[in-house]
């Protein structure tokens, strides 16, 4: 069963989420917000080309948008939004950088940033130790730490959702129900 980098991050912020795409997967209710972050991420990237480096800490770096990653070992796949590539000669490093529109860095997040971690790895042989969320509205890159424990995470958390998608489990729901408000899937919580 292969999922996708957003399942893992949906899963830490309602795994619920993850029940209902697994298990009622023609139910795919799409949010105006939803379609006004993808509109954004479009318009970015024009934009992240004109940017220098310096928002990255970095002098440079090869830009790669929309990157493709997939791992049959791990189960996962996804698209980075950007992937900033060392220079020719540097060692085999690379950095994350998934746009948002917010204007604070939500924990599951941190999480997504290092699932690509683990299929940019995989995939490409370098080392990503650190990754950016940049935060559309306020127009800065925020650094997040890939550590190896951050890493072991989400693997552990793939091995819930493989748990949640083949038992057809539904998960208890968010301890805050501020969550539900904006949810796709409100109207199917019965007990929220």
């Amino acid at each position: 069963m292969i999922f996708t980098v957003t399942d893992l991050k949906q899963m830490l912020y309602c795994p619920r989420i993850l029940y209902y795409n697994q298990c009622l997967p023609r139910l795919v209710p799409r949010t105006d917000k939803m379609d006004a972050g993808r509109d954004l991420h479009r318009s970015e990237e024009g934009k992240e080309a004109r940017r220098s480096f310096s928002p990255y800490g970095l002098t440079s770096a090869s830009r790669h948008f929309d990157v493709w990653l997939s791992s049959e070992k791990l189960g996962l796949s996804g698209r980075v939004d950007l992937v900033l590539e060392a220079p020719d000669g540097a060692i085999g490093q690379a950095w994350i950088v998934d746009y948002k529109l917010s204007k604070q860095v939500a924990q599951n997040w941190k999480l997504q940033l290092a699932a690509y971690a683990l299929l940019l790895e995989e995939q490409w042989e370098v080392k990503v130790n650190q990754g950016f969320v940049y935060l559309i509205p306020l127009r800065r890159a925020e650094p997040i730490s890939l550590t190896t424990r951050l890493k072991h995470r989400a693997e552990a958390t793939l091995a819930q959702m493989q748990q949640i998608a083949y038992l057809e489990w539904m998960p208890e729901p968010p301890k805050s129900r501020a969550k539900c408000r904006d949810c796709e899937f409100r109207r199917f919580c019965n007990d929220v």
